[in-house]
């Protein structure tokens, strides 16, 4: 990557950001308004754009002595109005049980009035702020956590950083907190920050920290790559209003999902880092090119311009011709069993593959182990001929189909070392939004990489690209 960075000519120095970008489009008036939240939150509000919500701010000393802790909810963030790249920032996730002047953070730990009483002092005098100048503290509502995001994040809540320029979103990164970061979302403190295509709002490269490449949640098999942020048009339509309303040219719009309340802004900055490009593996440079001096007639032509010159267009027309989605040689995969259970895994799209099959663990937590303890006292011989194997599941099929209400199907698998015989089950799968009623067979797979595989009978509203 390091090669790729020093030769790359699309990408954008912080001199040419500051002299292109920021000085001649980004006037007094917005740069004042993005340095100051609680000033942007109430003119993001006043413009209908949802905001996390104050719960109370403290301007001086005086404010202080006389502020009502008691007013304060079980969780919630503490803030710097002028802080930048996270610093300064306290969140506290519930009340310390017996203890009526104490709560709890991320990491564990214990905090008191008089902690953060001495915390907002330091913002006050403007240990956080910029240039140093005396500051305000905020409390603010603690956004809930996305259950899609939970295996992704530590703690903290993940958001999306969009650069938008002309009216033109042009690019993206979806940072996620780790234990490192204390559970912020800021790459400087050790978050991850992840590409984002900009046409479907799904996942591509990733950095930890300042630059190093990563392709899984760390100390885990989870690939950082794939995953589809939700509602990805409104975040940009949001994006782009966000500059109309700040009146910056150039800016860095910061978006959280909330679990019930769905995207909210929670800053705008008027110089945003360049971190993004190594998330992205692409330069700003050569992108901001493009768009520049383009003359946008609305908001969703803005969008619109973003997602067809900086995603995959192909991919869609490709989709709009065929009328199916197209998909990669690994996807995430929600299973549905019995009960509503619900299990989202990786599973490998196996065009060579007739039928698709689940681990055997998976179909038990899925709610088959009746079925599986069944078909286990079954006697099943070993066939070296395939034409006996045949009869033999035949055999099988006529026996036992219909005494177990989850017993679906029955069928031999023909390998090089051997075959085996398989239960099959009904469950649902959804994938890509798409849901299917399937019947995979049920085998141990723990040797194996992916826990699900998915074959060509249940691919048939699909293209596969093998390439994602």
């Amino acid at each position: 990557m390091l090669s790729w960075y020093a030769h790359s000519r699309t990408l954008l120095g912080m001199n040419a950001r500051n002299l292109d970008y920021v000085r001649p489009y980004n006037h007094a008036r917005g740069r004042r308004l993005a340095d100051q939240k609680l000033k942007c939150k109430v003119a993001l509000k006043k413009n209908g754009l949802p905001v996390s919500k104050l719960i109370a701010k403290i301007s001086s000393p005086s404010e202080l002595e006389r502020f009502d802790w008691q007013m304060l909810p079980d969780s919630f963030a503490l803030k710097p109005n002028r802080g930048f790249g996270g610093e300064g920032i306290i969140v506290v996730y519930a009340r310390k049980k017996g203890r009526i002047d104490a709560w709890v953070k991320a990491d564990g730990s214990v905090i008191t009035i008089a902690d953060l009483k001495s915390h907002i002092e330091n913002i006050l005098d403007g240990t956080f702020s910029l240039s140093n100048k005396p500051d305000i503290a905020f409390f603010e509502e603690r956004l809930k956590l996305l259950k899609l995001f939970k295996p992704y994040t530590w703690k903290g809540i993940p958001d999306i950083r969009i650069i938008v320029f002309n009216r033109v979103p042009v690019m993206a990164m979806l940072r996620l907190p780790t234990k490192d970061s204390g559970g912020k979302a800021n790459l400087q403190l050790g978050a991850i920050g992840v590409g984002v295509d900009m046409a479907n709002g799904t996942t591509t490269s990733a950095i930890v920290g300042k630059g190093r490449l990563i392709e899984y949640v760390p100390e885990t098999r989870l690939l950082l790559s794939g995953l589809k942020i939700p509602r990805w048009k409104d975040i940009l339509t949001m994006a782009v209003k966000a500059q109309e309303i700040s009146g910056l040219g150039f800016l860095g719009a910061d978006v959280a999902i909330d679990r019930d309340a769905g995207p909210v802004i929670l800053e705008l900055n008027a110089r945003p880092g360049l971190s993004i490009q190594l998330a992205n593996m692409a330069g700003l440079k050569e992108r901001l090119e493009r768009v520049k001096g383009v003359k946008i007639k609305s908001v969703d032509h803005g969008v619109r311009v973003g997602m067809n010159l900086f995603g995959g267009e192909i991919e869609e027309n490709i989709e709009g011709l065929s009328g199916k989605r197209v998909i990669g040689s690994v996807e995430k995969v929600k299973l549905i069993g019995k009960d509503g259970k619900e299990i989202e895994v990786e599973a490998k799209i196996d065009t060579g593959a007739d039928s698709s099959a689940i681990d055997r663990t998976l179909a038990e937590e899925l709610g088959y182990s009746d079925v599986l303890a069944y078909f286990d006292t079954i006697p099943i011989p070993q066939f070296d001929d395939r034409d006996e194997a045949r009869a033999f599941e035949e055999k099988l099929r006529g026996e036992h189909i219909g005494k177990h209400p989850d017993l679906v199907d029955i069928l031999c698998i023909y390998a090089s070392n051997g075959m085996s015989v398989r239960p099959k089950i009904p469950l649902k799968l959804i994938i890509d939004k798409e849901e299917i009623e399937a019947r995979p067979s049920v085998v141990d797979r723990t040797a194996l990489q992916y826990r699900a595989i998915i074959g060509r009978r249940n691919l048939g509203k699909f293209l596969v690209d093998v390439t994602k």
